[in-house]
């Protein structure tokens, strides 16, 4: 049974339905609805999972970038006067530095992007985070 207040709240309690709770204290949240969606249950209301970045990267060990070496070490190397490869690492202060001296001395400064990514092809490199790159 449904009160004036549930029906203006839209949260209907049919079925001894619970209130949402705030984010992080249960597994989900009830989405109050006006009509019928899909996963929609009895009580004329949605539930949603809650959103969440996992603090670890699926598929990659713990402690290292999802950023490929060979992919930042070829993008500077074609790319690199531009800083496209700085760019991709997320390193975007080098990346930046990197376009503006290649802008300013009319190309020369590409020299730089080269070696840059030379060195990242042999050496590795760590991604914005300070994670080493993965191989």
């Amino acid at each position: 049974m449904t009160t004036d207040a549930d029906e203006v709240s839209g949260v209907a309690s049919a079925g001894g339905g619970t209130p949402p709770q705030p984010s992080g204290q249960c597994s989900s949240i009830i989405v109050p609805l006006v009509g019928y969606r899909c996963g929609q249950d009895e009580s004329r209301s949605l539930r949603c999972r809650l959103m969440t970045t996992p603090p670890y990267q699926p598929g990659y060990p713990a402690g290292v970038s999802d950023k490929s070496k060979v992919i930042a070490g070829v993008l500077q190397i074609l790319l690199g006067g531009f800083g496209v490869g700085r760019f991709y690492m997320g390193d975007t202060k080098t990346g930046v530095i990197q376009l503006v001296v290649t802008l300013v001395t009319c190309g020369l400064g590409s020299i730089w992007g080269l070696i840059d990514g030379i060195l990242i092809l042999v050496n590795g490199g760590v991604d914005g985070q300070g994670r080493p790159l993965r191989d």
